[in-house]
């Protein structure tokens, strides 16, 4: 009777694959909000417990004696350093190794022998990654213990998410832009240069925020290269206050700080820890946030 008044009402049938469809979108809603939820309260809850701290002065201030005092510069400057180091060494050589990979490199078994070096690397624990870096930066090229053998040390790590995300953002660009392009006389490289890398650099940068997250956040492979916890820097004057380390210096680095004052020296105040992890976490949402804002926008661009 009511499917002859109402012809167009959903089925009985139907409206079991509508349920179905709800509950699963449900579970998965509930599944995702598992994992928010848990993330934003450990960042609210570091930041009240850091409140007491979070100043401008305890952002520019030199630490005090043994970290009980002062601010952090010396660690967030070290952080930074250390970042834009190893991503300056990182980054051409995993974006040219991926361009290789992806629209160079024949498929033979040295192709597939480089491919799964690369995905072995990825897998690779930092502590291992940082006896290498000992071993091939500190002795033997004899750069020691320092800002410059530390950097080295984290692009050895991050170079396979590089290349990862620098080979499926040129795949996902399509062959008929490179096809296009050929016939027009264009060579290799023009099409790969004109068309496939303004295309695909939004995907490129996904691996560069990534590198930038993972770097300013490791500890291991810079604790036996480079990192210090403390350091005798004088940063009376203005330059040595925006540069406060070379190359050559060992540095101090937020993540090692954080794992000194927390773990190392006894009768530390709270908020001196917490501080310490709030600005390292905001220093990681802030660079992300950046970038994912960039890529969007590059995004957009996209005439595809």
């Amino acid at each position: 009777m009511d499917s002859e008044l109402h012809p167009f009402s959903a089925s009985a049938f139907e409206q079991r694959k509508l349920f179905k469809e709800k509950l699963a979108r449900t579970l998965m809603l509930t599944a995702a909000l598992m994992l928010i939820v848990p993330v934003i309260s450990i960042i609210i809850y570091l930041f009240v417990k850091a409140s007491p701290v979070l100043s401008i002065s305890y952002i520019v201030d030199d630490p005090g004696p043994l970290g009980k005092s002062g601010g952090i510069w010396l660690p967030l400057m070290g952080t930074f350093y250390l970042v834009l180091t190893s991503l300056v060494i990182v980054a051409p050589i995993g974006i040219l190794a991926g361009i290789y990979l992806n629209e160079y490199a024949p498929d033979n078994w040295l192709t597939r022998a480089i491919g799964m070096a690369v995905t072995s690397l990825a897998g690779v624990p930092s502590i291992v990654h940082a006896l290498f870096g000992v071993g091939a930066f500190v002795l033997t090229l004899g750069l020691g213990k320092s800002l410059l053998a530390a950097a080295c040390t984290i692009a050895v790590m991050t170079i396979p998410v590089i290349v990862t995300a620098t080979r499926e953002a040129l795949a996902a660009v399509p062959m008929q832009f490179r096809e296009a392009c050929w016939n027009m006389g264009a060579t290799k490289w023009q099409t790969i240069r004109t068309i496939v890398l303004p295309n695909s650099v939004s995907g490129i940068l996904t691996g560069v925020i990534l590198e930038v997250s993972r770097a300013a956040g490791e500890t291991a492979p810079i604790l036996f290269t480079g990192a210090a916890a403390s350091v005798a820097v004088s940063t009376a004057t203005l330059d040595r206050k925006l540069v406060p380390y070379d190359l050559d210096d060992k540095f101090m680095a937020l993540s090692y700080h954080l794992h000194i004052v927390a773990e190392k020296i006894s009768g530390m105040p709270e908020e001196m820890m917490f501080g310490c992890a709030a600005v390292l976490i905001a220093l990681i949402l802030t660079v992300n946030s950046v970038s994912i804002g960039l890529r969007g926008w590059l995004r957009s661009r996209k005439k595809w």
